[in-house]
C-alpha cells in the first residue's frame, strides 16, 4: 500500500505519514520525529542512509528498501526501533520491519442497535495463542447470534504474553501473536463469517520497558500529570503535536490498513489532555472521516455524557460507552458482593434505573469516591451503552481471576442480553467456563517484573479472605496456562444463552416501555414492548406481577409457575412472559 496522503496537504511535517511506507513508485517512504537527537540516520542491513531535516525535529526520506526488510532510526550512533513501527518479528527491543498491506475488502459492521459483542484475549482463546488459531471458532460465534468480536490489546507489548494494556509500539500487531498479516487473516476470516472486528487500543499510557526508547525521539510524556499505570502522554504540553499525531496516525492504520471496524479506547479518564480539542474527540474524528462506519467505544471511568454527544453540541463524538454501573447493580444483586467500589452498588432500585439509563451516578454522591460522580444521560440513545455482567477487569481484576459464581450466572446474562442497551460477553462465558482469567505478564525487565508482582500482592494485602492464600504471582507461566478457555461446556447454560440471543432479536429496539420492583420482596419487572421481563434478586421464591399468559423463556428447568396476574418465580431466577 502506498504512503497515505491523510485526506490534505499536511501543513506540519508530521503530518504527513509517520513511519515506513512502502512507495507509490519505488522504494520505502521513511519519515521520524526526533527533536532530541543530534543526529538520525536510517540503518537498512549493514548501511546507515542519511535523513533529510524537514524542520521541526521530523527527518525524512524515500529509501532503497522492499516491504519484509528490517530497519531502524539511529540517533547520535544509537539504533532504535521506529516509534510508529507496524511490525517489531523480535519483540519490542529488536528492529522495525516495512509492512505493506493490501487492505480489507470491503465490509459492513452491523449499526450499534444489532450489536452483540464478544470480548476476547487472543493468547488465552486458544492453546496456540495466535491470529490464527483464532479463526476456527468464529463461525461458531455468529451461529451463537454474536455480532462483533473485540480483542485485547494486540500493539507490540514486552515478552511472548500478557493482557496487552502495556504496549509500547501502538501500531504494532503483536508478534507472539503472528503479527500484522496474521491480524489481517483474522479480520478477514472474521469478516467472511459477518463478524465486525473491534480492537481495543491503549492511548493513556505506555508500558515502562519502552520508555526510555521512545524519550530519546522526544518529548513523548509530560511530568504534568500521572497515570496509576505509567507516565502520561504529552498530549497537552510542548512539543504535544507530533505525539498527538503519533497516536491518531494509529488509529486511522488501524482501521485503514488492517481492517478493523472499531477501536475500543481504555481508560480515557487517564487521558490528560487540555487541548481545545481533546485527543479522544480527535480520535473519533479522524476515524470516522476514513470509515463513517468504524466504531468508537470508550471506556470512561467518568459516567460523563458528553464522549458520546455529537460535536455539533460540545461532544467528543465517540459512537458509544461502556457502562460499569450496570455490571456493578447487577452483580452486587446476584452474589451479594460488597467490597470496595461494590459498597455504592446492591439495591434493586439501583437496577431498575440501570435499565432506564445505566448511569446509576449521574450526578449523585459516590459514598465509595466521597463526591457526586457522573451526568444525566437521557438523550442518549439506549444503544450507545455497552454493558456486561463479565469482562476482562470485572474477572481478571480479582485476586484469583474467578469468574462469576455458577449460581448467578443465569440470572445475570438475562439481565445483560435481554437489556435495551449493547451486550457484551467475555469469552467462555456463554457456554460456562470454569477457567479462571487471572493477572499474568512475561516483563522483560527485572525491575519491573519484580514492581509488577509486588504491586499485585499489595494490592490485595488488606483482604482479610487472602491472609492465608498466594495471590497468583503474574510473572509465572502457569498463572498464564491456568487463564487458557478448556472449552468445556456447562450444555444447560449454552442452551441458554442461545435462547437469550435469540428473544433479544425479538424484542424492539430503544427505551424500555416500564419498570416496577419491589424492594423488600426483592423483584423487578421490565417492560419492553409485548414482553415482561420478570426476575427474582431474592432467596425465596416470588410472586412476580405480570399480565402475559405465555412463558417464553426462563433461566430455570421447567420454567415457572404462571398464575392470574403474576408468575411464581423461583430464588435467583427470570423469565420473559409475554
Amino acid at each position: 500500500m502506498s504512503a497515505p496522503t491523510g485526506g490534505g496537504v499536511a501543513e506540519y511535517p508530521w503530518e504527513r505519514p509517520l513511519g515506513a511506507y512502502p512507495h507509490a513508485d519505488a522504494g520505502v517512504e521513511f519519515r521520524v520525529w526526533a527533536p532530541h537527537a543530534r543526529a538520525v540516520a536510517l540503518r537498512l542491513g549493514d548501511q546507515d542512509l542519511d535523513l533529510e531535516h524537514a524542520g521541526y525535529g521530523v527527518y525524512e526520506a524515500i529509501a532503497p528498501a522492499q516491504a519484509g526488510d528490517d530497519y531502524w532510526f539511529v540517533l547520535d550512533g544509537r539504533p532504535l526501533p521506529d516509534p510508529c513501527s507496524r511490525w517489531q518479528p523480535d519483540g519490542v527491543r529488536g528492529p522495525s520491519r516495512i509492512v505493506d498491506l493490501l487492505g480489507p475488502a470491503p465490509f459492513t459492521p452491523p449499526v450499534t442497535r444489532d450489536l452483540v459483542i464478544y470480548e476476547l484475549h487472543i493468547g488465552t482463546f486458544t492453546d496456540e495463542g495466535t491470529f490464527d488459531a483464532a479463526i476456527e471458532h468464529l463461525p461458531g460465534l455468529a451461529e451463537l447470534g454474536v455480532t462483533a468480536i473485540e480483542i485485547m490489546p494486540v500493539a507490540e507489548f514486552p515478552g511472548h504474553h500478557g493482557w496487552g494494556y502495556d504496549g509500547v509500539y501502538i501500531s504494532a500487531a503483536h508478534s507472539a501473536y503472528g503479527g500484522p498479516h496474521a491480524l489481517a487473516r483474522l479480520v478477514g476470516a472474521a469478516h467472511e463469517a459477518g463478524l465486525a472486528v473491534i480492537l481495543d487500543v491503549v492511548y493513556n499510557h505506555v508500558g515502562a520497558s519502552g520508555t526510555p526508547a521512545l524519550e530519546a525521539f522526544g518529548p513523548y510524556f509530560t511530568g504534568r500529570y500521572s497515570t496509576p499505570w505509567g507516565r502520561a502522554i504529552n498530549y497537552d504540553d510542548a512539543d504535544c503535536d507530533p505525539v498527538r499525531e503519533w497516536v491518531l496516525q494509529s488509529a486511522v492504520g488501524w482501521v485503514r490498513d488492517a481492517g478493523i471496524d472499531g477501536l475500543r479506547l481504555d481508560a480515557i479518564h487517564a487521558i490528560f489532555d487540555a487541548s481545545a480539542e481533546h485527543i479522544v474527540a480527535a480520535v473519533a474524528r479522524r476515524v470516522h472521516a476514513v470509515r463513517d462506519d468504524a466504531l468508537v467505544i470508550a471506556e470512561s471511568g467518568l459516567n460523563d455524557p458528553r464522549v458520546m454527544r455529537d460535536r455539533a453540541v460540545g461532544g467528543w463524538g465517540c459512537d458509544g460507552a461502556w457502562a460499569d454501573d450496570f455490571h456493578h447493580s447487577v452483580r452486587t444483586l446476584v452474589t451479594g458482593e460488597l467490597d470496595g467500589y461494590y459498597a455504592d452498588f446492591g439495591s434493586v432500585a439501583q437496577l431498575a434505573k440501570a435499565w432506564h439509563r445505566p448511569y446509576v451516578y449521574d450526578g449523585n454522591y459516590s459514598r465509595f469516591r466521597r463526591h457526586r460522580y457522573g451526568a444525566p444521560a437521557g438523550d442518549l440513545p439506549p444503544e450507545r451503552f455497552v454493558v456486561f455482567d463479565q469482562n476482562h477487569d470485572q474477572v481478571g481484576n480479582r485476586a484469583f481471576g474467578d469468574r462469576l459464581p455458577p449460581p448467578a450466572r443465569p440470572l445475570a446474562a438475562f439481565c445483560t442480553l435481554l437489556s435495551p442497551y449493547v451486550p457484551m460477553l467475555f469469552m467462555g462465558e456463554e457456554y460456562g467456563e470454569n477457567a479462571p482469567f487471572q493477572f499474568f505478564s512475561d516483563h522483560i525487565d527485572q525491575s519491573i517484573a519484580q514492581a509488577t508482582r509486588d504491586g499485585r500482592r499489595a494490592e490485595f494485602a488488606s483482604f482479610a479472605q487472602f491472609a492465608d492464600e498466594e495471590i497468583p504471582d503474574p510473572q509465572d507461566p502457569a498463572t498464564f496456562e491456568r487463564s487458557k478457555l478448556t472449552r468445556r461446556r456447562d450444555p444447560e447454560l449454552a442452551a441458554l444463552y442461545a435462547d437469550l440471543v435469540r428473544t433479544r432479536r425479538q424484542m424492539p429496539p430503544g427505551d424500555v416501555d416500564a419498570i416496577e420492583f419491589d424492594e423488600d420482596a426483592r423483584w423487578l419487572c421490565v417492560r419492553r414492548g409485548a414482553f415482561e421481563l420478570t426476575m427474582n434478586f431474592g432467596s425465596e421464591p416470588r410472586r412476580v406481577p405480570c399480565s402475559g399468559r405465555s412463558v417464553v423463556l426462563a433461566t430455570t428447568a421447567g420454567g415457572p409457575a404462571l398464575g392470574h396476574g403474576y408468575v411464581e418465580l423461583p430464588a435467583m431466577s427470570a423469565a420473559v412472559i409475554a
